[in-house]
């Protein structure tokens, strides 16, 4: 069992490695001893130590860590620890998140908001999601489609797959990995044909995502 004192200490350090390593060592600290110890480098002056603790309030759950990963969502003015929060707060699979993530995706400036936010909406796997997912779709930015077609697969919105097939010759293999995994958790008849064709790929990563889908729904 970790020392919780010698990890107050090291977060207390003007190192901030000693304050990295302090928060890494918490992984075998339970939630109610952990999160105390979070809260301390929560304001950070380095960013990379913020962005480990925020992190850490989605895996070490407490009552006390959703408020504080909706007040970082909205409030904190580094898109990068917005985005950490909207990540963090898929991790915490509270469905009291759902509205907030959602605002976060229309009303966020910066991408990767918008991206974590997305991912975030797919681990609540609430189909209340799949319009906002849908319009994901038609974005410029190639991550948002990545993340909006990984989300519909999550939530198992059925009435997607046509629209997600449309990216099913894109060029970006990333793209059609994404298509693959999202197709495993459809059993229509169209779903399984494009998961046929995408087993041929030439991409070794996307012929697998599309193999272990066909398993998934018994088609091996």
């Amino acid at each position: 069992m970790p020392d919780l004192q010698k990890i107050a200490a090291q977060l207390e350090s003007s190192d901030s490695k000693d304050r990295l390593l302090a928060l890494t060592s918490l992984r075998e600290v339970a939630p109610e001893d952990a999160v105390p110890l979070i809260k301390k480098v929560l304001n950070d002056e380095i960013l990379p130590v913020r962005s480990m603790a925020v992190f850490a309030l989605g895996i070490k759950p407490t009552a006390e860590c959703f408020p504080l990963l909706i007040d970082l969502l909205a409030g904190d003015p580094d898109y990068g620890i917005r985005a950490d929060a909207a990540g963090a707060l898929g991790y915490l699979n509270d469905i009291r998140a759902f509205e907030h993530l959602v605002r976060a995706f229309y009303e966020d400036t910066n991408w990767l908001v918008r991206f974590s936010a997305a991912v975030s909406l797919g681990n609540l796997q609430d189909i209340r999601a799949k319009e906002l997912l849908m319009e994901a779709l038609d974005s410029d930015e190639v991550i948002l489609q990545q993340a909006a077609i990984a989300a519909l697969g999550e939530i198992k919105a059925v009435e997607s797959v046509d629209k997600i097939l449309n990216f099913a010759a894109s060029e970006d293999w990333l793209i059609r990995q994404r298509i693959a995994e999202a197709l495993g958790n459809f059993g229509t008849e169209k779903s399984i044909s494009a998961l046929k064709f995408l087993a041929k790929d030439l991409h070794p990563q996307v012929k697998e995502a599309a193999q272990i889908s066909l398993q998934r729904l018994g088609q091996n």
